[in-house]
């Protein structure tokens, strides 16, 4: 839903809504001469009337740490006076877009609420953030609506006056438009960008108005595809990962919490995998284990979330008759709190010093990595096809466990050595990911066979930990005089599905050594 920056939006704030989160900007900026016309629009991407001027004054003050870190990011931060969405206004990269958080100030509030910094701590690295510019805009602005009333996208004709705070930058002064969708389509979006460069409108050269300010002390972006090795630019993408989910890992999303446990797996994979390519200054088995850490703390929510699911199907997929007795509230309730508890430990994380360190010290790791030498193709490959390697013998020592031992101890054995051979294909895997942009789809291939064979190992990895836990929650409830027989039955259902997984690893097996002949 895209929400006007006209006066409707006025009613959200009156209504006291404490924020408004994850709305998507979808515009285009333009550069205009000060003589420039607004053409007619009518009858161009459904639009079938234009509505009066409204006519606002902007006054903003832009927030950022002394080193600019939010800039470099491309993140903006303000608070806005006058026009009809006061308040401080996050704005981040969407894609193509950009998303905005929106929190009503308070009275002559000019510290940043608590709000809007916790959802840019990853990037501000815990430094304090004060005004470095501001920024007066005379708008004018009109509603271009469509036949049945709708507004299908704002035009605001601006006229803007810019003050640095960062450094002795001069005031400047221009005029620009920009046109944002409402209810629009983006089709529509392209047909009125056409009439607008027709008219002499051109798109904007600056990102934003806050890149005008700040002049050369706006940061430039960041080195693109080809311009680092592989390994930095690998290494640079999961530590940009981790900073773009914090937002999300903050608020609950589930997803969020995936995406940057993955990238913390990756970074300690690539630092395993490819030791001796990394700078030789970087204590890296402190690094490891820190970013061990933070992916343990993503951990306990990302499984208990995954173990809930797991659960529920579980026990929704048995006969009415079977489940005997609250069984799926009793795993809820355990399953709950436990994950609330380590949601609050991993929010406590994220907001410790101990997280902002961590990310300081990515950050100089991925620097020393990018400004090394360029390691070589063949010794990028060589060590990916020894992180294969080292997989395959692991497995093949699982398969040869030594049954002389008694019966379950054999299996406790070969059970732990089937998923320490998960964890190396995991990171051959992710070897094989990091190579790919020199070694090209062979590479892809790989990742993917190794995926698919690392799932096998996780399906049988994954009916062990939930049988144990089905065995924790059958002791509970038969002390609390509860029929424990359904919790035995989901413990024999979970161990057949960890056999049954077992018959695919053959095939999966022979199709990722078969992709690895092509590659290494």
């Amino acid at each position: 839903m895209f929400i006007s920056r006209s006066r409707f939006r006025q009613a959200a704030f009156t209504a006291k809504l404490d924020y408004m989160a994850g709305k998507l900007e979808v515009e285009r900026k333009y550069e205009v001469p000060v003589d420039f016309a607004l053409p007619p629009l009518t009858g161009i991407g459904g639009v079938a009337s234009v509505g009066d001027a409204d006519d606002q004054r902007l006054d903003a003050t832009y927030y950022d740490t002394p080193t600019l870190r939010l800039a470099r990011g491309r993140v903006t931060l303000r608070r806005r006076t006058g026009g009809n969405d006061a308040g401080w206004h996050l704005k981040r990269p969407s894609g193509g877009d950009r998303s905005e958080l929106q929190v009503p100030a308070s009275g002559r509030q000019t510290k940043p609420p608590t709000a809007v910094t916790a959802q840019v701590r990853a990037l501000s690295r815990g430094e304090a953030l004060q005004p470095v510019a501001r920024i007066r805009t005379h708008r004018v602005e009109r509603a271009l609506r469509a036949a049945d009333g709708s507004t299908v996208a704002l035009v605001a004709d601006d006229s803007v006056n810019t003050e640095s705070l960062h450094g002795s930058r001069p005031e400047r002064q221009w005029r620009e438009l920009e046109i944002e969708l409402v209810d629009g389509s983006r089709s529509a979006l392209d047909d009125l960008d056409a009439a607008l460069r027709a008219a002499g409108a051109r798109p904007a050269q600056s990102p934003s108005k806050l890149a005008q300010a700040l002049g050369d002390d706006y940061p430039a972006a960041p080195p693109g595809p080809g311009k680092v090795s592989a390994l930095a630019a690998y290494l640079r993408d999961q530590r940009d990962a981790i900073v773009e989910h914090d937002p999300g890992v903050r608020d609950g999303d589930a997803e969020s919490v995936h995406k940057m446990r993955v990238a913390t797996r990756r970074l300690r994979s690539t630092i395993r995998s490819f030791a001796p390519l990394l700078p030789a200054g970087t204590d890296l088995n402190r690094l490891h284990d820190e970013i061990k850490w933070l992916t343990g703390i993503l951990g306990e929510v990302r499984d208990g979330d995954v173990m809930g699911e797991r659960l529920a199907g579980a026990v929704a997929a048995e006969p009415p008759e079977l489940v005997l007795g609250p069984v799926a509230a009793r795993i809820q309730q355990l399953l709950a709190g436990r994950v609330a508890a380590a949601r609050e430990r991993l929010v406590a994380g994220l907001d410790s010093r101990r997280y902002t360190d961590l990310l300081v010290e990515l950050d100089a790791f991925v620097d020393a990595t990018a400004a090394g030498p360029r390691t070589s193709r063949k010794e990028l490959m060589r060590r990916a096809g020894q992180a294969l390697r080292r997989a395959d013998r692991r497995l093949a020592a699982a398969e040869h466990t030594p049954e002389e031992a008694p019966t379950h101890l054999g299996h406790e054995r070969r059970d732990e050595r089937l998923h320490e051979s998960r964890k190396a294909y995991k990171r051959a895997r992710y070897a094989a990911e990091l190579v790919a942009p020199i070694a090209g789809g062979r590479a892809t291939k790989l990742a993917d066979r190794l995926t698919d064979l690392q799932d096998v190992l996780g399906a049988h990895q994954d009916s062990i930990v939930t049988g144990d836990l089905l065995r924790e929650l059958a002791l509970q409830a038969y002390a609390a005089g509860e029929n424990a027989f359904t919790y035995g039955l989901l413990h024999a259902r979970q161990h057949e599905h960890g056999l049954l997984a077992l018959n695919d690893l053959p095939k999966a097996r022979r199709r990722a050594a078969k992709a690895a002949r092509k590659l290494y």
